[in-house]
């Protein structure tokens, strides 16, 4: 199979894309659904709200792309019919892919597995919820842990974090454990914040954009846009990724008139380093600026980092120490290129750095952070308008769910706030993460586990481990909108799935967080199905019965006014959603956009952050090792599929590993040849060889069906899986 790589990607191709889905839903509905003042169910770039649909926090029309459209088509499909349970027993669906899954059809009936079936069968609401209330009340604290996906709103978050901790577990996780933590603990200890530092309309205005192991033009195509700006400004693109995506290369963007007829260049400068050599990258481009202040004084923003930074002579030695073929062997980059990149950036007056999980999944995320943290403080590109710091988060309330407190510790500000409030004591240490989470179920150390939304055994890594691990929990409540890998893969001893309604069915109005920490309000709407119910309410009448003697108004906080009242009172730089759906007023949480140079670190600077820790090199590799990492097709949002094919690389599988063409020509083999790829994490048969223009010796495979191999190494500060560098064997199948 050869790659047949478009000229240039998405345009009119996304949007006959999008109109065939809106066909498929009955044509009107979705665009109504779309244009309807709910935020966007795709990415955190964010979209929608009290400014209506299709437009983004600046109020810009249309701002839509084709994945907004996927996810409000799968909401709006048939339900899945009671008699296919019947037919198909989990031994069947367990091998399912996640695109069949995705396409079942909407969940409408709660439905239970229990050790003597084969089948799920569906039940009534109410033996649902004596079954979940009878189990939680079973088990105890220790033995409980409790999940939320970025899909789920605030309301709902806030309300599962506080159950959890009033029944007395802090064991209490959301899917960002495994995309961003690293970025949030990074930046918590350089800056005394976790979170991006600009806000959308600084964008308009920066001139150099580095953009650093993110491939926006699948995962955040909207982003796409904003990179364009930047171009027709004068402005350049500097991207950072071991394969050369042609999305950030020529994007058509389908608003656009120019842009859709004749395509646009996007990156003015395309970096291929090593999978892993980002940090080396950076300690080069570092070490240029300080060559080049040498000559040129004020390069370097000598009155910026003595005013406002700490650690800096630290860092300043350990980057000059560092000998240029060093780096260049680490990093994978040329001298040049990276003196060529210092240059750039020392003539740009307001620079932005966007990133992904290209630089959080690795053993050394963190350090991947603080370097570009330490790269931005150089020029005194924080703490001010027009420039900073900008992770690129995935699920469109991602950040929210963690703001609103699901996570294994409360800040103490949020912790005695909410203690307060209630009179009431609440478990203080820190609870487990999502990945130990997981590790203890293997070790059979947990009774029962709620997943709030999302697909926990498809976004683990070590898919056999994860399974096995998953297993072993005496009782799993799952809620969710659709079928995916997790509830037959991924099931408990016993296992419960709650049909639940989505964003624009709920009954009353919830709201979400952007990544650029703006609040939106979504009003909800009629329901679809008769059988889904509101997250809020079921979690509030489980709390309600179960925590019978707690002082918390379990009833009152079944309307999600009542909790967002708490949530301002409670929750740091919230105080302005207490009143949002009166007001309709949606904002930006207060102290998160650093536009002056005040950090909420113990010292009130910023922190230059240093490390030694050392990365694999390839260079040392034998002929058959590569370094793999997983990545996501323009046809997927994080594990769910909507298409088999990706058109953005030309590939029309997934079962594929994406090579160099020197690489395979050098091994004697060609494309479309077969190929098992193994570790000692696992193996993986039946892969077809496709060349793909990424660098030598480092290959791509997609997610989820490649976490077979990704072992459970993580970042250990973060806690982060390595998704992004596994060291893999390939052998060509005879």
């Amino acid at each position: 199979m050869t790659a047949k790589i478009p000229r240039t990607v998405a345009g009119w191709d996304s949007i006959l894309a999008s109109l065939k889905l809106a066909w498929r839903a009955g044509g009107w509905p979705l665009f109504k659904a779309l244009l309807s003042k709910n935020t966007c169910k795709s990415c955190a770039l964010g979209m929608g709200g009290q400014q209506g649909g299709l437009r983004d926090e600046q109020g810009r029309f249309p701002q839509v792309c084709k994945k907004s459209f996927f996810a409000q088509a799968s909401d709006m499909q048939a339900e899945i019919p009671l008699e296919f349970f019947e037919r198909h027993a989990v031994a069947t669906l367990r091998t399912w892919t996640p695109l069949q899954l995705e396409h079942a059809g909407r969940l409408t009936r709660p439905l239970l597995l229990t050790p003597d079936r084969q089948h799920y069968r569906a039940i009534s609401w109410e033996e649902a919820l004596d079954l979940a209330v009878d189990r939680l009340r079973a088990a105890s604290p220790e033995r409980t842990f409790f999940y939320a996906s970025g899909r789920s709103s605030n309301e709902a978050g806030f309300l599962l974090q506080l159950l959890a901790r009033n029944f007395g577990t802090n064991n209490v996780n959301n899917c960002s454990f495994y995309c961003h933590q690293a970025s949030g603990v990074g930046l918590t200890e350089s800056l005394g914040t976790s979170t991006a530092t600009v806000q959308l309309d600084d964008l308009d205005q920066s001139d150099l954009i580095f953009l650093m192991g993110a491939n926006p033009a699948s995962n955040h195509p909207r982003f796409m846009r904003n990179l364009l700006d930047v171009r027709r400004r004068g402005g350049k693109v500097i991207v950072v990724n071991p394969a050369r995506e042609r999305g950030l290369e020529n994007f058509s963007v389908p608003s656009e008139v120019r842009s859709l007829l004749f395509g646009s260049e996007i990156a003015s400068t395309y970096v291929q380093p090593h999978i892993g050599g980002d940090r080396a990258f950076m300690k080069g481009v570092a070490k240029a600026l300080f060559n080049m202040d040498e000559h040129k004084p004020g390069v370097i923003d000598a009155s910026f980092i003595e005013e406002h930074t700490e650690g800096f002579e630290i860092y300043k030695r350990f980057v000059t120490a560092a000998s240029w073929p060093e780096i260049e062997s680490e990093s994978g980059v040329s001298r040049d290129q990276m003196e060529s990149v210092a240059g750039q950036y020392a003539r740009a007056n307001n620079v932005v750095f966007a990133w992904a999980m290209g630089i959080t999944h690795h053993a050394h995320g963190v350090d991947n952070v603080q370097s570009i943290v330490n790269l931005s403080l150089l020029r005194g590109m924080l703490g001010r308008r027009y420039a900073g710091l900008l992770p690129l988060r995935g699920h469109s309330n991602v950040q929210g769910i963690g703001t609103v407190g699901v996570t294994p510790q409360l800040k103490k500000e949020f912790l005695d706030n909410l203690e307060s409030l209630y009179g009431i004591k609440l478990p203080a240490q820190k609870g487990l993460d999502t990945l130990a989470c997981v590790e203890s179920a293997g070790a059979g150390l947990f009774d029962f586990a709620w997943n709030l939304g999302g697909n926990l055994f498809g976004s683990n890594p070590d898919s056999k481990f994860a399974e096995a691990a998953l297993g072993k929990i005496g009782f799993t409540l799952y809620m969710n909108t659709t079928l995916n890998q997790t509830h037959f893969q991924g099931r408990g001893q016993t296992t419960l799935v709650l049909p639940v309604q989505a964003r624009d069915e709920e009954p009353e109005p919830t709201t979400q967080e952007s990544m650029f920490s703006y609040v939106r309000l979504s009003e909800g709407g009629p329901a679809r199905y008769a059988g889904p119910r509101s997250e809020v309410r079921i979690i509030a009448e489980v709390a309600r019965r179960v925590l019978k003697e707690s002082a918390i108004p379990w009833a009152e906080l079944a309307a999600t006014r009542n909790i967002r009242q708490v949530i301002g009172r409670v929750v740091k730089g919230m105080q302005k959603i207490s009143d949002i759906d009166v007001s309709r007023e949606e904002f930006h949480i207060e102290g998160r956009i650093l536009h002056e140079p005040k950090f909420s670190t113990a010292s009130g600077k910023a922190r230059f952050k240093v490390s030694e820790k050392t990365v694999h090199k390839m260079e040392a590799e034998p002929n058959h090792h590569f370094l793999m990492m997983t990545v996501r097709s323009e046809g997927q949002f994080n594990t769910v599929v909507y298409e088999n094919f990706d058109k953005f690389r030309g590939v029309d599988c997934r079962n594929v590993v994406l090579m160099n063409p020197a690489d395979i020509t050098a091994l004697g083999w060609r494309d479309n040849d077969t190929v098992t790829v193994k570790n000692r994490t696992g193996t993986l048969a039946g892969q077809k060889l496709v060349a793909y223009p990424i660098r030598s010796r480092n290959i791509m495979m997609y997610y989820p069906e490649a976490n077979v191999l990704v072992p459970r190494t993580h970042d250990l500060q973060s806690r982060t899986p390595a998704f992004k560098s596994i060291a893999v064997q390939v052998e060509k199948e005879n």
